[in-house]
Protein backbone atom coordinates (compact mmCIF):
# COMPACT_ATOMS: atom_id res chain seq x y z
CA UNK A 1 0.00 0.00 0.00
CA UNK A 2 1.73 3.34 -0.99
CA UNK A 3 1.78 6.12 1.64
CA UNK A 4 -1.03 8.29 0.24
CA UNK A 5 -3.60 5.68 0.19
CA UNK A 6 -2.53 4.74 3.59
CA UNK A 7 -3.39 8.04 5.14
CA UNK A 8 -6.67 8.14 3.43
CA UNK A 9 -7.13 4.86 5.47
CA UNK A 10 -5.97 6.31 8.54
CA UNK A 11 -7.60 9.48 8.18
CA UNK A 12 -11.13 6.92 7.38
CA UNK A 13 -10.52 5.01 10.33
CA UNK A 14 -9.69 7.51 12.90
CA UNK A 15 -12.97 7.90 14.73
CA UNK A 16 -13.15 4.34 15.28
CA UNK A 17 -9.66 4.74 16.80
CA UNK A 18 -10.13 7.54 18.43
CA UNK A 19 -12.63 5.95 20.24
CA UNK A 20 -10.96 2.82 21.13
CA UNK A 21 -8.68 4.97 22.73
CA UNK A 22 -11.36 6.89 25.08
CA UNK A 23 -12.61 3.71 25.93
CA UNK A 24 -10.07 3.14 28.27
CA UNK A 25 -9.41 7.14 28.74
CA UNK A 26 -9.76 6.21 32.69
CA UNK A 27 -8.28 3.04 33.08
CA UNK A 28 -3.91 3.53 33.91
CA UNK A 29 -1.43 1.43 32.37
CA UNK A 30 -4.04 0.23 29.54
CA UNK A 31 -1.55 0.83 26.30
CA UNK A 32 -1.26 -2.85 25.65
CA UNK A 33 -5.37 -2.80 25.86
CA UNK A 34 -5.62 -0.31 23.40
CA UNK A 35 -2.98 -1.14 20.93
CA UNK A 36 -4.02 -4.59 20.93
CA UNK A 37 -7.66 -3.26 19.93
CA UNK A 38 -6.66 -0.89 17.72
CA UNK A 39 -4.55 -3.70 15.83
CA UNK A 40 -7.92 -5.93 15.63
CA UNK A 41 -10.18 -2.95 14.11
CA UNK A 42 -6.75 -1.62 12.10
CA UNK A 43 -5.07 -5.07 11.30
CA UNK A 44 -1.41 -3.57 12.12
CA UNK A 45 -0.33 -0.36 14.13
CA UNK A 46 1.64 1.90 11.04
CA UNK A 47 2.99 5.14 12.70
CA UNK A 48 0.57 7.17 11.65
CA UNK A 49 -2.07 5.16 13.77
CA UNK A 50 0.28 5.42 17.10
CA UNK A 51 0.37 8.98 16.33
CA UNK A 52 -3.03 8.82 17.06
CA UNK A 53 -3.30 6.96 19.70
CA UNK A 54 -0.22 9.24 20.96
CA UNK A 55 -2.11 12.34 20.76
CA UNK A 56 -5.95 11.03 22.23
CA UNK A 57 -3.83 9.16 25.61
CA UNK A 58 -1.25 11.58 26.07
CA UNK A 59 1.48 8.69 26.00
CA UNK A 60 5.06 9.73 24.38
CA UNK A 61 5.57 8.35 21.08
CA UNK A 62 8.53 7.20 21.52
CA UNK A 63 6.82 5.16 24.30
CA UNK A 64 3.93 3.88 22.21
CA UNK A 65 6.38 2.87 19.42
CA UNK A 66 8.77 0.96 22.21
CA UNK A 67 6.32 -1.38 23.67
CA UNK A 68 4.46 -1.91 19.65
CA UNK A 69 8.24 -2.88 19.20
CA UNK A 70 8.92 -4.97 22.24
CA UNK A 71 6.01 -7.45 22.16
CA UNK A 72 5.53 -9.86 19.06
CA UNK A 73 1.79 -9.92 19.32
CA UNK A 74 1.59 -6.19 17.56
CA UNK A 75 2.81 -5.67 13.82
CA UNK A 76 4.29 -2.53 12.39
CA UNK A 77 3.26 -4.37 8.95
CA UNK A 78 -0.13 -5.31 7.26
CA UNK A 79 -0.19 -8.85 7.68
CA UNK A 80 -2.37 -11.23 5.97
CA UNK A 81 -5.35 -12.76 6.28
CA UNK A 82 -4.08 -16.09 7.92
CA UNK A 83 -0.97 -16.31 9.92
CA UNK A 84 1.28 -19.20 9.49
CA UNK A 85 3.86 -19.91 12.51
CA UNK A 86 5.78 -23.22 12.44
CA UNK A 87 7.81 -23.86 16.04
CA UNK A 88 11.07 -23.60 16.24
CA UNK A 89 11.63 -25.11 19.59
CA UNK A 90 13.74 -27.22 20.53
CA UNK A 91 11.37 -30.67 19.97
CA UNK A 92 9.95 -29.26 17.04
CA UNK A 93 13.15 -28.73 15.44
CA UNK A 94 14.48 -32.05 16.64
CA UNK A 95 11.48 -33.62 14.48
CA UNK A 96 11.83 -31.07 11.42
CA UNK A 97 10.61 -28.13 11.76
CA UNK A 98 12.91 -26.30 9.63
CA UNK A 99 12.62 -28.54 6.53
CA UNK A 100 8.98 -27.64 7.30
CA UNK A 101 9.28 -23.62 7.58
CA UNK A 102 11.40 -24.21 4.00
CA UNK A 103 8.82 -25.75 2.72
CA UNK A 104 6.30 -23.20 3.44
CA UNK A 105 8.74 -20.46 2.25
CA UNK A 106 8.91 -22.17 -0.81
CA UNK A 107 5.09 -23.14 -1.23
CA UNK A 108 4.44 -19.22 -0.67
CA UNK A 109 7.63 -17.43 -2.32
CA UNK A 110 7.60 -15.67 0.83
CA UNK A 111 10.40 -15.22 3.95
CA UNK A 112 9.57 -15.72 7.43
CA UNK A 113 8.21 -12.03 8.46
CA UNK A 114 7.21 -11.60 4.99
CA UNK A 115 3.14 -11.44 3.26
CA UNK A 116 1.84 -13.16 0.24
CA UNK A 117 1.47 -10.80 -2.83
CA UNK A 118 -2.26 -11.55 -2.32
CA UNK A 119 -2.47 -10.70 1.12
CA UNK A 120 -3.29 -14.27 2.44
CA UNK A 121 -0.53 -15.62 4.27
CA UNK A 122 1.76 -14.15 6.87
CA UNK A 123 4.83 -16.58 7.69
CA UNK A 124 6.27 -16.67 10.94
CA UNK A 125 9.09 -18.27 12.88
CA UNK A 126 8.26 -19.12 16.28
CA UNK A 127 9.22 -20.65 19.83
CA UNK A 128 7.45 -23.43 21.81
CA UNK A 129 4.57 -23.19 21.62
CA UNK A 130 3.44 -25.91 24.20
CA UNK A 131 2.59 -28.57 21.97
CA UNK A 132 5.86 -30.72 22.21
CA UNK A 133 3.96 -33.95 22.10
CA UNK A 134 2.97 -33.06 18.78
CA UNK A 135 6.29 -31.97 16.87
CA UNK A 136 6.79 -30.74 14.83
CA UNK A 137 4.10 -28.31 15.00
CA UNK A 138 3.01 -25.68 12.94
CA UNK A 139 -0.25 -23.35 13.13
CA UNK A 140 -2.40 -21.74 11.04
CA UNK A 141 -4.30 -18.68 13.08
CA UNK A 142 -5.90 -20.33 16.05
CA UNK A 143 -5.62 -24.40 14.16
CA UNK A 144 -3.09 -26.47 15.30
CA UNK A 145 -1.32 -28.99 13.36
CA UNK A 146 0.89 -31.38 14.87
CA UNK A 147 2.83 -34.48 13.60
CA UNK A 148 3.26 -32.19 10.27
CA UNK A 149 5.06 -32.82 7.23
CA UNK A 150 6.54 -31.38 4.47
CA UNK A 151 4.11 -33.30 2.11
CA UNK A 152 1.08 -31.86 4.29
CA UNK A 153 2.01 -28.15 2.96
CA UNK A 154 -0.36 -28.58 0.21
CA UNK A 155 -3.27 -29.68 1.65
CA UNK A 156 -3.33 -27.44 4.84
CA UNK A 157 -2.91 -23.86 2.33
CA UNK A 158 -5.22 -25.32 0.40
CA UNK A 159 -8.05 -25.34 3.26
CA UNK A 160 -7.64 -21.74 3.45
CA UNK A 161 -7.47 -20.95 -0.21
CA UNK A 162 -10.06 -20.99 -2.72
CA UNK A 163 -13.31 -23.23 -1.47
CA UNK A 164 -11.55 -23.34 1.71
CA UNK A 165 -12.09 -21.62 4.87
CA UNK A 166 -11.25 -18.25 3.70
Amino acid sequence: MDKQCLCDLVKEQEPQIVAICQKYADKPGSLITILNDVQEFFGYLPIQVQEIIARETGIPLSEIYGVATFYARFSLEPTGKHKISVCLGTACYVKGSQSLLDAFKRALNIDVGETTEDGQFTLEATRCIGACGLAPVTTVDEEVYGNAKTDDIAKILSQYTEGGIN
